[in-house]
């Protein structure tokens, strides 16, 4: 036992807590009753499975974290190595710091590094005070989750550096009933001269000593969202994004669990970043064995100026905890996202079934081949067509890659009426057997220029530039610059002129390039709050309209764009042997609601392979956004017959992909029989997908346990023989199948 010298010694230093009785009585509560919890200067966060807590340390004003994982009841203890004093690093570079600043000894990563005007980076940020607030607050010009007073409440805790008059205020918003923590920054100069934000995590976690595993997606064009996972070694690793948005080579998630933990076992934490832009991921395993986490901008692209009174706002990051597995984590984002982030009246319903003109006609095509396709789209059951580039451009047509953005007015060649008269005939086509009016959609680029256009040759100031550097084409195009307020005032008007021009209800918003040269580093986040401002103009004016995010496939599959529009196009890769991995890659921290995903022509256009045409419709009917990417007339005889069906099984499904949690029972890189169940929210109904990759001669077939289902009940599986949930978990169902490429889509039903 330690000495009392020594155990006060240790109190004083922040080393070692011992929570009050007033917490101890708060804590007894039930988590969720006491979202927030304040003794003194100690503070707990609480949801129905985890605790978050941490207090300010009385000696140097810093905040020392205490526990961020399961609900805690009674007080807790820190008790640290009585020698931690020794050695080169001090006392801050041994202690787990809820927001950890530069130059004070902690030699880690910090979350925040300023330069001040006389050129320093040192801060000493110490406690000042704090306030709860019943509710979230908005942030300004960014993205963010919401909630009403029963949903989520929120802690400001105010930081201020006495020396350099400069203020940081953390907000933690706690939403228990998905155990989720969402915090943001704000910097504010209090002073006189200017500072420079050189680096901001929005998330910065410092784990206890023990051993952890970090997860991330990884990837590139057309192999989006890689699942990966390594071992958390001494030293720093991580991963992000300087493409100026998040990317299809890194997504901006990332999750750490032990290295026991399973998809249904064990502890996991999730953190994901609410944001479009070029963003960091870092995890460092100090001297000590602490393990520190931080998610926020990427340093090299931010370096924001601050006058007097001026402030930054970071983006928000969510973290969830989870005690049931990476699988828990996932549902737990899944829901948040669907209920208190996406604000789309399409959120979790009205999703109807598409064929989008691109692998079907690419740029070549007119009037009459565009009402055909539609026409033969709709004899399938189609009930959305969707033209997607080539349609615009009078000048500077746009019949290839190389001309024509920047120029949103139709092709008079192609178009010589407009789209009014297209559009009208398409939408009184009626869905195959149904009385369904066909639905019209487009699509768009409207963040870029072709050198050949109009546009172009009238402002080329518009441009990403950085001086007299030459303007790096990409795919043909520039990137104009959102930062500029002109530029979103057009953008905001010519997709509003196409939008009233006729009866558009559906908008595909396409990004296909990085962002290369640019004027500061500063200009990113700015170019990255202009997006913003267009996407909530565009959508508020036009809340009946559903749009759909696209980058080249996922280059920005991410919160960010996921409050402004309900779904994206999750890869240009439409194989639906890659589509599995892609697809349950991304629902690591997206609900499958926010997936589009495209039954296409075969051989593939990406990988030349020919899969069942079933197999196709089955990947695809995972995504909440089910569609055709081909031309009907060039389906042989026996996909031509089996597609309605398969469009009539997407419907059938589609309710419960977007609403019900998702359950990946096997992973693709890990068995040849993937399988994935829904269940629907109130558990009555579940669907399981389940595949076989490779052939499987002369073998016994698997069994495949469900999860998540009720014990006690009942299930008739396809109306046919009927199981306990127990039976259906311990036991499972058996299936095979006779050749490579097999799939079976299986509906439960609660008795």
């Amino acid at each position: 036992m330690l000495s009392s010298p020594k155990r006060a010694a240790l109190a004083a230093a922040g080393l070692l807590t011992v929570f009050g009785q007033h917490a101890l009585a708060m804590a007894q509560e039930s988590p969720s009753s006491n979202a927030v919890a304040v003794d003194g200067t100690t503070f707990t966060l609480n949801g129905d499975n985890v605790s978050y807590r941490f207090h300010v340390n009385e000696t140097s004003g810093d905040l020392l974290s205490d526990h961020f994982g399961g609900a805690l009841t009674g007080p807790s203890f820190k008790t640290p190595d009585p020698e931690a004093f020794g050695g080169w690093v001090g006392v801050a570079g041994r202690v787990r710091r809820e927001f950890p600043d530069q130059g004070r000894g902690d030699f880690r990563i910090p979350a925040v590094r300023i330069r001040q005007s006389a050129g320093y980076t040192l801060t000493d940020l110490q406690y000042q005070s704090h306030s709860v607030v019943q509710g979230k607050p908005d942030l300004p010009g960014l993205p963010a989750t919401h909630g009403n007073e029963e949903d989520v409440t929120t802690l400001v805790v105010k930081l201020y550096d006495n020396y350099s008059s400069i203020a940081v205020d953390l907000s933690y918003s706690i939403f228990p009933k998905y155990d989720a923590i969402v915090r943001s920054v704000n910097v504010t100069n209090k002073g006189t001269g200017n500072i420079t934000v050189e680096a901001l995590a929005s998330f910065s976690a410092d784990f206890p000593y023990e051993d952890l595993d970090m997860i991330s997606l990884n990837g590139d064009w057309a192999r989006e969202a890689h699942r990966q996972r390594r071992k958390v070694e001494y030293g720093t690793q991580g991963f992000g994004s300087s493409t100026g948005f998040s990317s299809h080579l890194h997504n901006p998630f990332l999750a750490l669990a032990h290295p026991w933990t399973t998809e249904s076992q064990g502890e996991a934490w999730g953190f994901s970043l609410v944001y479009t832009g070029s963003f960091a991921v870092d995890v460092e395993k100090g001297s000590q064995g602490l393990t520190r986490a931080l998610v926020g901008f990427n340093p090299s692209q931010l370096s924001w100026q601050l006058g007097a009174g001026e402030t930054l706002t970071s983006p928000e990051c969510v973290s969830v905890y989870s005690k049931d597995g990476i699988g828990g984590m996932s549902r737990s984002f899944h829901r948040l996202y669907r209920n208190h982030l996406i604000k789309s009246k399409f959120a979790t319903s009205d999703r109807p079934v598409l064929l989008n003109s691109w692998e079907g006609l690419y740029f070549d095509y007119n009037e009459s081949t565009i009402y055909r396709l539609a026409e033969e789209s709709a004899a399938l059951g189609v009930k959305l067509f969707v033209m997607d580039d080539g349609w615009f451009g009078d000048k500077y047509p746009r019949t290839s890659d190389n001309a024509g953005l920047g120029d949103w007015v139709p092709n008079p060649d192609r178009f010589p009426d407009g789209l009014g008269p297209l559009v009208d005939g398409v939408t009184k086509l009626k869905a195959a057997n149904t009385s369904t009016d066909v639905r019209f959609g487009i699509w768009v680029e409207p963040e870029m220029v072709n050198p050949n256009s109009s546009l172009y040759r009238q402002h080329p100031d518009w441009v990403l530039h950085a001086g007299q550097y030459p303007r790096t084409l990409q795919r043909n195009q520039l990137v104009l610059n959102l930062a500029l307020p002109e530029v979103q005032d057009f953008i905001i008007d010519s997709v509003a002129s196409i939008l009233n021009s006729s009866a558009i209800s559906y908008v595909k918003w396409d990004f296909n390039r990085a962002m290369h040269e640019s004027s500061s580093p500063s200009n990113d986040h700015a170019y990255i709050l202009g997006m913003y401002r267009v996407f909530d103009t565009l959508t508020t004016r036009f809340p009946d309209v559903l749009w759909e995010g696209c980058a080249s496939g996922g280059g920005r599959f991410d919160p960010g764009v996921l409050e402004y529009f309900p779904q994206i196009w999750t890869s240009d890769n439409t194989d639906a042997l890659e589509r599995i991995t892609i697809q349950l890659g991304t629902s690591l921290a997206y609900p499958a609601s926010a997936m589009g995903a495209h039954l296409s022509a075969v051989p593939n256009a990406q990988t030349g392979r020919t899969i069942p045409v079933a197999f196709r419709g089955h990947v695809a009917m995972m995504g909440g956004s089910f569609g055709l990417e081909l031309d009907p007339a060039e389906l042989h005889e026996d996909e031509k017959a089996e597609v309605p069906g398969l469009i009539a099984l997407a419907e059938k499904v589609n309710p419960i992909v977007l609403t019900g949690d998702m359950w990946r029972l096997r992973l693709p890189e890990e068995s040849n029989w993937p399988a994935v169940l829904f269940i629907s929210e109130d558990g009555k109904q579940a669907v399981l997908f389940y595949f076989q990759l490779s052939a499987n001669v002369n073998h016994a077939s698997p069994w495949i346990r469900l999860q998540g289902l009720d014990p006690q009940a009942t299930y008739s599986v396809d109306g046919n023989t009927s199981y306990t949930g127990a039976t259906l978990m311990n036991m499972g169902l058996q299936y095979t199948f006779s050749s490579d490429y097999g799939s079976k889509v299986v509906f439960l039903e609660k008795q």
